[in-house]
């Protein structure tokens, strides 16, 4: 990791991902292809992209029952645990429908109300990400979704891993579909003989699925589109360079475009985890990925003082934050775009990916400038509540109709100077 000394000159923005014309093309043919055949589509797509020819498109039964014998019973326990504390999270998160009257008799309010239906995308194929599965789904199901759909791709014997259908299972989503890619994302928005439209989608994927999803966006909503994980650690003299070498690395194995990123108030820190990283990283079974993100999209940063350092990690706005200084929770306030904040040294960003209850589906790409981790509100809507009564019309109403004026829309005016004439 190359070490960089922050003045006014040093640029803190970082490359964002971007797709090709062809990618695009694609995605939108595949999409076409789906929403004129269906099933057919998804069956073909899905022998073309992940080489299997599916007869069923969903998860049986049998199919569940048998991923639990390959599930140890510790492992089953933790993933209970896990869910049990992301539950309790976002259960707090929860809003309630509010009405209020006022002197005049008039009632104003907000109406809470769930999302009929969900689609959550479950990266697959080699890997397993029960995780992601437990983070989607429990915030929708704690806000009231009633119709949830889990979509992943097939293994080339048609199968999904164990660990993603025994966590389905235990958090009661029985409608798995065995499609990724594109053609998965325009399932669900579009829907097929088979498979029911939702009014939301989330979940991360691939640059297709990103794409995909940008492209159905308006005719269901979306998540957010997600670029390759970050991770900044801004640490003092007091952090452990081993602690923080470990969590850079953490996320640079994800992706070969992961963005691991220290900012110090010291030098000797700064080249003590520069060692540290290199050491680690030749222990790592996906080294060639992290030396990748490491040395392409990694850099320690040194700053004068700690105010700086704050600047600097604000100018980043990362989807992880770690403070690893003498004292974190006094620099908490001031951290103004964070997609998750992790502070001491025992609150290892893992602490959060899976177990300690706040999403990990986190703003990316500088974005937590302006939005928030995925959670409850997501899988509402709200709708405003209006019951005017006579005192408030009839004090009113000349201004209404006034305003209306004023923007050149006469029928406005009249809707209402034609109940004022109903008056007399």
């Amino acid at each position: 990791m190359k070490i960089i000394e922050l003045t006014e000159d040093v640029s803190l923005t970082r490359d964002i991902e971007t797709s090709t014309e062809k990618q695009r093309e694609s995605v939108g043919a595949i999409i076409n292809q789906v929403r004129q055949n269906g099933d057919k589509a998804l069956k073909d797509l899905t022998e073309m992209y992940d080489g299997v020819r599916l007869e069923n498109l969903f998860v049986t039964e049998e199919e569940i029952k048998e991923a639990y014998n390959h599930i140890n019973q510790q492992t089953l326990e933790s993933l209970r645990r896990a869910s049990k504390n992301i539950q309790s999270f976002h259960e707090r998160q929860t809003r309630q429908s509010w009405v209020t009257t006022n002197e005049d008799g008039t009632m104003l309010g907000q109406k809470i109300t769930a999302l009929d239906s969900a689609g959550v995308y479950v990266p697959g194929g080699k890997a397993a990400y029960p995780s992601t599965i437990m983070m989607n789904v429990i915030p929708a199901q704690v806000a009231g979704v009633r119709n949830i759909i889990m979509t992943s791709p097939p293994d080339r014997e048609g199968k999904l891993a164990p660990a993603v259908l025994v966590t389905a299972a235990e958090l009661g989503v029985t409608h798995i579909l065995k499609a990724g890619g594109a053609q998965a994302v325009a399932a669900l928005a579009y829907g097929t003989e088979t498979v029911p439209s939702v009014d939301k989608i989330t979940g991360p994927g691939n640059i297709f699925v990103a794409l995909a999803k940008r492209e159905v966006f308006g005719q269901v909503d979306i998540d957010m589109i997600a670029g390759p994980s970050e991770i900044v650690v801004l640490a003092d003299n007091t952090a452990r360079p081993d602690y923080v070498a470990a969590d850079l690395l953490s996320q640079a194995e994800h992706d070969e475009m992961s963005s691991p990123v220290l900012v110090t108030t010291s030098k000797t820190l700064a080249e003590n985890v520069q060692t540290e990283v290199e050491k680690q990283i030749a222990e790592l079974p996906r080294k060639e990925i992290a030396s990748a993100s490491i040395n392409d999209h990694g850099a320690i940063y040194t700053a004068a003082e700690l105010d700086e350092a704050v600047e600097a990690v604000n100018q980043l706005a990362p989807e992880h934050l770690e403070i690893m200084t003498k004292n974190p929770y006094e620099l908490l306030g001031k951290i103004r775009h964070a997609g998750a904040i992790f502070l001491g040294p025992l609150s290892a960003e893992p602490v959060g990916d899976y177990f300690a209850g706040p999403n990990h589906v986190l703003p990316t790409n500088g974005t937590a400038r302006f939005s928030s981790p995925l959670n409850v509100d997501d899988f509402t809507k709200k709708s405003s509540i209006i019951s005017y009564s006579q005192t408030a019309f009839e004090r009113d109403a000349e201004d209404i109709a006034a305003i209306a004026r004023l923007e050149g829309l006469e029928a406005h005016a009249r809707s209402i100077e034609v109940r004022k004439k109903g008056e007399n």
